[in-house]
């Protein structure tokens, strides 16, 4: 069981770690709102992986995986989702600066935490690499038996725990670092890779299979 559990952590932080859709938008959220915003991305992400957790418990991932039309539909709903997050993010980093003293000290306008965590739940739920991880990969190192529901219900539960320590760690350093991001050229400069970033991983998302 120990070896099992290890195994499934290091899996676990190797998925987690893997720059992807999740880890952009808490970047950028964090640039548009600060930390309080980019944990609430983190919050947001977390709470769909948890819906995750409990669909995959009850096999209604595998239901959704077996039924090619909903999957594909589900998979290009979020990868639209992706790709109009990251127009919004170009048009911020391409549109003519503004006249007035906010213009000249670089002030965005703040992405509300309520706005941040729903685009959270909303870009993990469309993820379907997600799916494929609890769904395929969980299985395998879930207790065989009477046991395996609350044991793959469980192993979400990490899952979902250390994606949050991590993306809170991403959203904090991006905040910590906020006066220098902030600065029109740089804000400019890192809204157009986020951009970039978030309508290729869209692109993505839209075109590969599980």
């Amino acid at each position: 069981m120990e070896t099992s559990l290890a195994a499934f952590l290091g899996v676990s932080l190797l998925v987690i770690a893997t720059p992807g859709p999740d880890t952009a938008l808490t970047i950028r959220s964090a640039l548009a709102g600060g930390r309080r915003a980019g944990i609430a991305t983190a919050l947001g992400v977390t709470a769909g992986q948890l819906v995750w957790a409990l669909a995959s418990s009850a096999g209604l991932v595998a239901i959704l995986l077996a039924s090619g039309p909903l999957f594909h539909a589900v998979r290009l709903a979020g990868a639209a989702y992706l790709i109009g997050l990251g127009a919004q993010s170009l048009f911020v980093a391409l549109r003519p600066g503004r006249p007035g003293p906010a213009a000249a000290v670089g002030r965005p306008a703040r992405l509300r935490p309520h706005v941040a965590f729903r685009q959270g739940v909303v870009s993990n739920l469309g993820n379907p690499k997600m799916a494929a991880f609890f769904a395929s990969l969980l299985p395998q190192f879930a207790p065989r038996g009477p046991g395996m529901l609350s044991g793959l219900l469980l192993l979400g539960l990490v899952f979902a725990a250390l994606t949050l320590a991590w993306l809170a760690l991403y959203a904090t350093a991006v905040s910590a670092m906020g006066g220098v991001l902030r600065r029109p050229p740089v804000r400019r400069a890192m809204e157009a890779v986020a951009g970039l970033a978030l309508i290729g991983l869209g692109a993505r998302v839209a075109t590969e299979r599980p």
